[in-house]
């Protein structure tokens, strides 16, 4: 089974804290012997700093969360951060754990407004602890240590905007011009998607209009209104290419795809479909309907589902 989203950034946090946590308690040890000494202090970090491996920044603070000495950068010792009440930070409102050493959840820095996160190591002389060596990163320059995260195939629900939802029942389907040339319309989508290259497209039922992905361009979408939907020749711009032997979706698979999304738009005049995706590649299928809820599912649990299970 598929990580979740949440698993991955699990993994990504549990290698990032190996690899910071004992560099960073080793500098809480050089830093215990000066505490109270900013001068010190910021000589100790700034002698260290290349030890803690994709740092931005470097600083100490008391318990109270008020820093007793200045930032420190990869440009060296940065003044007029001494004094600075960092309290009220994300990452020192988080419980440190027992073992002394906490990396925080990820939040928008001040500064630069960019993601970041900060590690916090307890500073102790005698079993006292004194306060916190801090090391802020950049997410930017934090090493990707896990697997590319794809999306799990299990079935997501996510509701739409509450103000459709409660005039749902004030709503009647009007036709579109895609309606009155559905089946044409779909079958040209079946020839991009199975024989011109096609591997993902989302088609927009009321605005009669689809977007479209090739593999020969993957980075540009290229849109097809309603003429362009009502006519064969449009075929004739995207080369044949074979169908891809990676692909998640069988190729005969497609046609029975098309041919539900055809009977949720038109089987109940309330509750029809509006929008509809299909990726060949992560086998997901997408349908938003006139409440403005979406549904995320594999191609074979929507296969699965007649029109009696929607309505």
């Amino acid at each position: 089974m598929k990580n979740s989203w949440k698993d991955s950034i699990y993994l990504q946090r549990e290698e990032l804290a190996r690899i910071l946590r004992e560099p960073l308690a080793q500098l809480a040890g050089h830093c215990a012997p000066a505490w109270g000494d900013g001068g010190a202090l910021d000589a100790i970090l700034a002698a260290h700093f290349d030890g803690i491996p994709h740092c931005s920044f470097l600083y100490c603070v008391g318990i109270d969360g008020v820093q007793i000495c200045n930032n420190v950068g990869q440009d060296g010792i940065e003044p007029g951060y001494l004094g600075r009440d960092r309290s009220q930070r994300p990452y020192m409102k988080e419980a440190v754990p027992v073992w002394g050493f906490l990396l925080s959840d990820a939040y928008i820095g001040l500064n630069r407004h960019r993601p970041s996160l900060t590690a916090l190591q307890i500073v102790s002389r005698d079993s006292q602890s004194l306060g916190y060596l801090g090391a802020d990163f950049d997410l930017r320059n934090l090493p990707v240590t896990s697997a590319l995260y794809e999306e799990p195939g299990y079935w997501r629900q996510v509701k739409g905007d509450p103000a459709i939802r409660g005039t749902v029942f004030q709503q009647c389907r009007v036709e579109s011009p895609m309606d009155g040339n559905l089946e044409q319309a779909l079958s040209i989508l079946e020839e991009l998607l199975t024989q011109r290259g096609v591997f993902q497209c989302q088609i927009h039922f009321s605005s009669s209009q689809a977007t479209i992905w090739t593999v020969d361009d993957p980075f540009r979408y290229r849109i097809l209104d309603a003429d362009a939907l009502s006519d064969p020749d449009i075929c004739l711009l995207y080369p044949p290419r074979p169908y891809p032997a990676d692909a998640a979706i069988p190729p005969g698979d497609i046609n029975r795809i098309l041919g539900t999304m055809q009977a949720l738009r038109l089987t109940d005049p309330t509750f029809y479909l509006r929008m509809a995706s299909i990726n060949i590649f992560n086998g997901l299928v997408s349908v938003t309907f006139s409440c403005d809820g979406s549904h995320y599912m594999s191609h074979v649990e929507f296969l699965m589902r007649d029109t009696s299970f929607w309505f």
